[in-house]
């Protein structure tokens, strides 16, 4: 017997055993628990409504998930249920539960119904549980009438009934529509057919782009180099360390090491740009057919 399957009906038979809590007991477990932090009283409750979660998470067995990860989700949910219950409310604990309870396992079941997300907003997880009931239903309808409606008519009546936008219909019908392929399927029976990921487009750079960019970084470099070589030594030493430092330099701190002044470091950076500037003027034309 596998161990998932052996697992998920050992669960059940001990749930089946757990007591029946009547509602005062309940609450006196649920004020233990939220008063004094009593884990044998949580672990008393949860017991108790261990056989509600295994219940709900039954239902949703039907979208393909292991039983046993069904019912750890519902157990999940139970406790997220216990840990925030309120007994002052006066409402009892199995009510409450059942909302978490459902949340936990609908969140498992639809991370783990496809590799792409399915949907995260409370309409696409409406759509999702629901859209497929709704469409029978509409289709029931309408043979009965002898009638049939199209793909758009369908999506309009199942907006207005569930209370969605009608693009979130559109995109969870495609969603539902089929299951996940590999990349890796081939494209045809044949032994030398294509995998699906070698019709995928490149988006990396070519081998004739990356020479090009190789060349066009070594002629700005050389360009910068010739520019500098016309410095000053104090020149070449502010620009590097204001222009081609990371993090750069502050204008005070090379006015400490130089012992200058904020304002004269910026008047040598200035006077060094402005020659920079002069000695690729000199070279425009050759500058200007590059940038082109």
């Amino acid at each position: 017997m596998p161990l998932d399957r052996q697992n998920s009906d050992i669960l059940p038979r001990q749930a089946m055993k757990a007591e029946l809590l009547d509602a005062e007991t309940e609450s006196a477990l649920a004020y233990a628990w939220r008063d004094d932090r009593d884990e044998a009283a949580l672990h008393r409750l949860i017991t108790a409504y261990m056989r509600l979660a295994i219940s709900m998470a039954s239902k949703y067995r039907r979208y393909g998930a292991p039983m046993n990860d069904l019912i750890q989700e519902a157990g999940l949910g139970l406790m997220k249920a216990a840990d925030k219950f309120d007994p002052d409310r006066g409402v009892r604990f199995s009510t409450y539960a059942v909302w978490w309870i459902k949340a936990s396992i609908q969140d498992y079941v639809m991370r783990n119904w496809s590799m792409v997300r399915t949907g995260s907003t409370s309409s696409q997880k409406s759509l999702f549980f629901n859209m497929r009931r709704v469409q029978a239903q509409f289709e029931r309808e309408a043979a009965a009438d002898g009638m049939r409606l199209d793909r758009h008519q369908m999506h309009e009546k199942i907006a207005s009934e569930i209370g969605v936008p009608m693009r979130d219909v559109e995109m969870m019908d495609g969603r539902l529509a089929g299951s996940d392929f590999s990349l890796n399927a081939v494209q045809s029976a044949d032994e030398e057919g294509r995998e699906w990921i070698e019709a995928l487009e490149d988006d990396s750079q070519q081998a004739a782009e990356l020479v090009e960019e190789r060349h066009d970084r070594e002629q700005l470099r050389t360009w910068l180099v010739m520019a500098m070589d016309i410095l000053t030594d104090r020149e070449r030493f502010i620009v590097r360390e204001r222009k081609l430092r990371d993090p750069a330099r502050t204008l005070e701190s090379l006015g400490n090491e130089l012992k200058l002044s904020k304002e004269r470091v910026r008047q040598l950076e200035a006077a060094a740009f402005q020659k920079m500037r002069k000695s690729l003027e000199s070279q425009s034309a050759e500058v200007q057919n590059f940038l082109l």
